[in-house]
């Protein structure tokens, strides 16, 4: 059995065509020119299906927003990817695709075949230009009420704040340690969390300031995770996941400061295995649990 993993993000969609034991046989990245998110997905469909010539294929489709409830199309999305909500993809794709959030995938792909496989209960935080996350509950995906749960970059972490997330809430984890955010948080010094992070290395102060600060606020909304929800792991994913030990060791010093450890027993947070195919490989996870056969 195969299925067919579509990830559509801001300005790439990535495809992966992969079996039921993890192997991929094909993948594809498809830039998205002028907003024009629906050709980019249809091309890149067209052109993966070339690659296999066994048709009994799965379809799943991962995407920024909340899902509804039977997981046919994204609901709410709001600020980005017009046109996006409530959008038929089975209809537009003559065929059953079933959908679910970008960072919902992405768990489920480290459960899978990644970091987080045989655990029962896993947080999953994506960081990247904003921050997203997903729960695994005994095994199972936690979606919860109107599709919602997960989202962690939401959380706040300064009530007092002025600055308020799409959400309507202030003082998000989301715009501490974000990628949109860095040109506000360092006085438009640096414009990415790439930048700020090779400033860092070089010994750059201000650079240090900003990028520790940031971090200490990640601990702190770990840390909080970890009170709430007890996972067996923690995983970070996404682009700035690759910025390895300068995310991970200031990460891991924070920790012992902020992280409630019963019988000195600290929770394991570890990159995640997958990178920008991520949400892609999951989205077909998720059709091989869901999806009905795909064929043209």
């Amino acid at each position: 059995m195969i299925s067919l993993g579509i990830d559509l993000g801001g300005t790439n969609v990535k495809g992966v065509l992969i079996t039921e034991s993890g192997e991929i046989l094909a993948q594809e990245t498809n830039p998205i020119h002028k907003y024009d998110w629906k050709k980019a997905v249809l091309e890149l469909v067209k052109r993966i299906r070339l690659k296999v010539t066994d048709m009994d294929v799965k379809v799943g489709l991962a995407a920024p927003g909340l899902p509804d409830e039977r997981n046919r199309q994204i609901n709410y999305m709001p600020g980005r990817l017009e046109g996006l909500e409530r959008f038929d993809w089975s209809d537009f794709l003559k065929n059953d695709v079933h959908v679910l959030n970008d960072a919902h995938a992405a768990l489920l792909a480290e459960v899978q075949f990644g970091v987080a496989k045989n655990r029962q209960n896993v947080v999953m935080i994506t960081l990247g230009t904003g921050v997203g996350g997903a729960i695994l509950i005994n095994g199972q995906l936690y979606q919860g009420t109107l599709q919602r749960a997960g989202s962690i970059g939401d959380m706040s972490l300064d009530a007092e704040s002025t600055e308020l997330g799409p959400l309507q809430v202030p003082g998000t984890l989301e715009n501490s340690i974000g990628n949109e955010s860095v040109p506000k948080r360092s006085a438009n010094r640096f414009h990415s969390t790439h930048e700020i992070v090779e400033a860092y290395k070089a010994g750059d102060t201000y650079a240090r300031e900003v990028w520790l600060l940031s971090v200490k606020k990640l601990s702190v909304a770990l840390s909080s995770l970890i009170n709430i929800l007890a996972p067996e792991m923690m995983i970070i994913g996404g682009g700035i996941a690759q910025a390895d030990e300068s995310l991970f060791e200031p990460l891991a010093d924070f920790m012992k400061r902020y992280e409630w450890r019963p019988d000195g027993k600290a929770t394991p947070i570890v990159k995640a295995y997958f990178n920008e195919y991520a949400g892609a490989i999951g989205a077909g996870c998720f059709a091989f649990q869901r999806g009905n056969k795909f064929s043209y």
